[in-house]
């Protein structure tokens, strides 16, 4: 199924205001590294499926411009966006409000961030610098050469349906968007792609911590799926990931094998590929940016004994269901909230230490970005949002789609208030309260409004 834009050809056909450039880059450091996303494991990598990538578009219409950026890492830190934003506006022009920059949120890839909540596991090393340099530089590199190839171009906007490509992570059957927003540029002359963007809501983890290889998980062979089957080979794709918190693959994968994320990406990039041949081309869409900032509240947390009782409830709960042969997607449920009670632990003793206020500082107050494309608004968030919010603010503004883990973090997650009082891994894994949730909501909602 399909939901193509409602948008009105230019008036002119052979007058086109828009330019569009593309690109895409290899950012995977060298030699072997700590590969993040799990915990408790000594994972570093052994060698590389497929390079870590850079994808950038690039869009003009008239004075304004827009720079969509998404990568293969975890996340990015607030003051590495806002560094390398300075840096591409003085290199290309480009306004820094204009300039949205995601995560895919592979957990096959290096660390970019000290998340807290790891501070005491002993295999989580630091940050290292040289990585975070060398990632910066290619991703500056490959936004100036994005702006450079811009030519007259068309862009074609629609809507796709995934299926079977992930669930909620805790109800099979629970709140889930299906929705993947595909925009295709292409050259106005000879009507060859230039870049397709795409957003989609799901964890990319098929791939555990028994996997040493660099990669980008499923949206990878997405990615590849489209170039091959319905691009061209090389054409860059870019993937944003959308609300994504309580998204997972768990209840749709058949196992933790590169076989499988190729079988998932495939699925999604045959959804994506069904669209673009009957995609309309506009060539005079209008491009406008805002953003706002709000501050964040922290979380309320247990005390420090009740916090470590938590963790021996949980954890006894995991063992008896592994000794019980509980199906594989319990085990890993009962796993993850082990992982998120060991996590709130260490949050807890860092508040009762009063550190726990700088640490939020990094984050808050958090930017909510939106990039409008003639009648399509994408707008970022930084942080794992659980799907609920973004389902809420779609139903609230039409041809509105969420981009997040973008322009920076949140040491986790926001969740809502019913997973909160349930206790799930993610609510263990969060600096900020779920209260932030429908605040952040509304103040989306007023941006994408013009209030």
């Amino acid at each position: 199924m399909t939901r193509n834009s409602l948008m009105k050809p230019a008036n002119d056909p052979l007058k086109a205001t828009l330019m569009a450039g593309a690109t895409a880059v290899d950012i995977t450091p060298p030699g072997s590294f700590f590969l993040f996303g799990y915990p408790h494991v000594p994972r570093y990598s052994t060698g590389t499926h497929d390079p870590l990538e850079c994808a950038v578009l690039y869009l003009k219409s008239g004075q304004n411009s827009a720079l969509f950026m998404a990568n293969d890492v975890i996340g990015f830190g607030k003051s590495f966006v806002e560094d390398l934003r300075r840096r591409i506006k003085a290199a290309t022009g480009v306004a820094e409000e204009s300039i949205m920059i995601s995560a895919t949120h592979t957990h096959s890839g290096p660390i970019m961030v000290d998340y807290v909540s790891n501070a005491a596991d002993p295999h989580v090393p630091k940050v290292d610098p040289s990585h975070v340099k060398l990632i910066a530089d290619r991703m500056l590199e490959a936004a100036k050469t994005a702006v450079k190839n811009a030519v007259p171009a068309e862009v074609g906007l629609a809507v796709a349906r995934a299926e079977g490509v992930g669930s909620n992570r805790h109800n099979p059957t629970g709140p889930a968007d299906p929705e993947v927003p595909v925009l295709v540029a292409r050259s106005l002359d000879n009507k060859t792609p230039i870049g397709c963007m795409v957003v989609y809501g799901m964890h990319p983890t098929v791939l555990h911590e028994d996997t040493k290889l660099v990669t980008g998980d499923f949206p990878y062979f997405a990615r590849r799926w489209v170039q091959d089957k319905i691009l061209t080979p090389g054409c860059p794709v870019i993937y944003h990931n959308g609300v994504s918190g309580n998204q997972s693959p768990r209840h749709v994968t058949k196992g933790n094998t590169f076989a499988e994320a190729q079988r998932i990406g495939e699925k999604l990039g045959q959804s994506i590929a069904n669209v673009i041949p009957g995609l309309k081309y506009h060539r005079d869409l209008p491009i406008t940016f805002r953003r706002v900032y709000l501050e964040l509240t922290i979380r309320e947390f247990p005390k420090l004994a009740d916090a470590e009782k938590r963790v021996e409830q949980v954890h006894a709960l995991f063992e008896k269901l592994k000794k019980e042969g509980a199906p594989s997607q319990a085990v890993r449920t009962a796993e993850c909230d082990v992982f998120g009670a060991e996590e709130t632990k260490q949050l807890a003793k860092i508040q009762a230490e009063g550190r726990l206020k700088a640490v939020a500082a990094t984050c808050s107050p958090m930017e909510i970005q939106v990039i409008q494309i003639g009648q399509w608004k994408f707008a970022a968030w930084p942080g794992e949002f659980f799907v609920e919010y973004g389902l809420t603010v779609k139903s609230r503004v039409p041809d509105t789609f969420i981009v997040t883990i973008a322009n920076g973090e949140l040491q986790g997650y926001i969740v809502t208030a019913e997973a909160e009082a349930k206790g799930v891994y993610e609510s263990g894994n969060a600096v900020f309260a779920p209260s932030n949730g429908p605040r952040v909501v509304d103040a989306t909602v007023a941006l994408l409004q013009g209030k």
